[in-house]
C-alpha cells in the first residue's frame, strides 16, 4: 500500500485518520453502505449515513462497529480501505500503523483491530490505549511524573483515565457514551411524544438543544418522525428544559465513575490534577453543560481539549513520529511486524 505512518481512531460513530506529514486526512461517521447480493461496498462515511432510513432493499447500511468495538470484521475493513484508497493512491509501500482501542478491550477484541490492520497491508501493527492517545492530541506531557485526567467520550464507549510516566495508573472504561444519549433522545420523544425517530433526528436534538445542566436559555428544536397512534408523520417541537432529564442516569453514570478513579490515586497525583485540571475529548463531551457539571460535582476545574474529535488520532500520529523517543515510555505496545 503506501510507505508511511497512519494513527486510526476506529471509533463507533466516526473513523479519524491521521497521516504523517499531513495531519488529520479522514473524518467520516462509521458506516458502510453494501450491495446485498454482490456484498460490494456502495459508499461509505457521511454519504452512506445520509442513506440511512432512505436505502433502497437491495442496499444495506451497516455500522460495523458497537460499543468502542469491531462487530462486523469485513464491514470494518472494506470501509476502511475504502476511506484510505484515494489519499494513499499515489503511495507505496507497506504502511505503519497505530490503532486506538478502548482501555477496557477484551483480548479477542483487540486481535479483531489487529487483523484489520494486517489485512490492510501493514508492515508494524501498534496498539495504543484511547486516553493514552487522548492526552497525546490534546497537547498534555504524559512523560511527565505528574497526574493528569482524561476523559475521552467517544460514540460507543467512555474512557476515563489518570495517567503519569506514560501509565494508565487508575481508570474506567464505560459502555456508556454519545450513542446511549442519542437512544436517550428516542426513548423520550416515544413517551412522551408517541413519536418515533431516527438516529439522526436523535442526534440532531442532542446537538441542538441537548444539555446536562439546568439553567440557561430554554431553546427549542422542530422534530419529525412517524406518530405511534396513527402511523403518520409528525412533527412536534421539543424544548431543551423537557429534554435534559433523559440523560441524568447516564451523566450520573459518568461522574460516579470520576469520582472513583479519582479516589483510587494518590494525594500526589489528585494534588496535581487539582491544579491542571481535567481534560475532555471527543464528541460526547460537547454536550453543552458536561464540563460545568463535571467542575461542580468534583471541584476539579473541567476543560474541553481543541478539536476533541481528532485528539486519539492526532496522539496516535504524536506516538508514531516518536516511536524510537517513546520505545522505553510504553505508549503502545507492537502488536505485528511483517517479515
Amino acid at each position: 500500500m503506501f510507505n508511511t505512518s497512519i494513527g486510526i481512531d476506529l471509533g463507533t460513530a466516526s473513523v479519524v485518520v491521521y497521516l504523517k506529514g499531513k495531519g488529520i486526512i479522514i473524518n467520516e461517521p462509521s458506516v458502510i453502505a453494501v450491495n446485498r447480493q454482490t456484498g460490494e461496498t456502495v459508499t461509505v462515511g457521511a454519504a452512506a449515513q445520509v442513506m440511512i432510513g432512505r436505502n433502497p432493499p437491495e442496499i444495506d447500511v451497516i455500522r460495523p462497529l458497537s460499543a468502542g468495538v469491531i462487530s462486523s470484521y469485513t464491514y470494518t475493513e472494506a470501509m476502511i480501505k475504502s476511506f484510505l484508497s484515494k489519499p494513499m493512491s499515489k503511495t507505496v509501500g507497506r504502511p505503519k500503523i497505530m490503532m486506538c482501542v478502548p482501555s477496557g478491550v477484551t483480548d479477542v477484541e483487540q486481535r479483531a483491530v489487529i487483523e484489520t490492520a494486517r489485512q490492510m497491508g501493514g508492515r508494524e501493527i501498534y496498539i495504543m490505549e484511547e486516553p493514552v492517545a487522548a492526552a497525546l492530541g490534546a497537547g498534555i506531557d504524559i512523560t511527565l511524573p505528574r497526574g493528569a485526567m482524561v476523559i475521552d467520550i467517544g460514540g460507543g464507549t467512555t474512557d476515563i483515565a489518570v495517567i503519569s510516566v506514560g501509565k494508565i495508573i487508575s481508570g474506567r472504561s464505560l459502555k456508556i457514551a454519545g450513542n446511549d444519549f442519542n437512544t436517550a433522545v428516542e426513548r423520550f420523544m416515544r413517551k412522551n411524544y408517541n413519536l418515533i425517530v431516527g438516529p439522526q433526528t436523535a442526534e440532531h436534538l442532542k446537538i441542538s438543544i441537548g444539555r446536562v445542566i439546568d439553567g440557561g436559555e430554554d431553546i427549542s428544536c422542530v422534530a419529525r418522525g412517524i406518530c405511534t397512534v396513527t402511523g403518520l408523520p409528525k412533527a412536534v417541537i421539543v424544548s431543551a428544559a423537557e429534554l435534559k432529564p433523559c440523560f441524568d442516569d447516564l451523566v450520573h453514570n459518568i461522574i460516579e465513575r470520576i469520582k472513583e478513579t479519582l479516589e483510587e490515586v494518590s494525594p500526589q497525583l489528585q494534588g496535581d490534577i487539582m491544579t491542571d485540571g481535567i481534560v475532555m475529548t471527543g464528541g460526547g463531551s460537547l454536550i453543552t453543560g458536561l464540563p460545568e457539571l463535571i467542575s461542580q460535582e468534583t471541584g476539579i476545574k473541567t476543560r474541553i481539549a481543541e478539536f476533541p474529535v481528532s485528539c486519539v488520532a492526532k496522539g496516535a500520529g504524536f506516538a508514531l513520529d516518536r516511536l524510537k523517543d517513546n520505545e522505553n515510555m510504553r505508549f503502545y505496545k507492537k502488536a505485528y511486524i511483517h517479515d
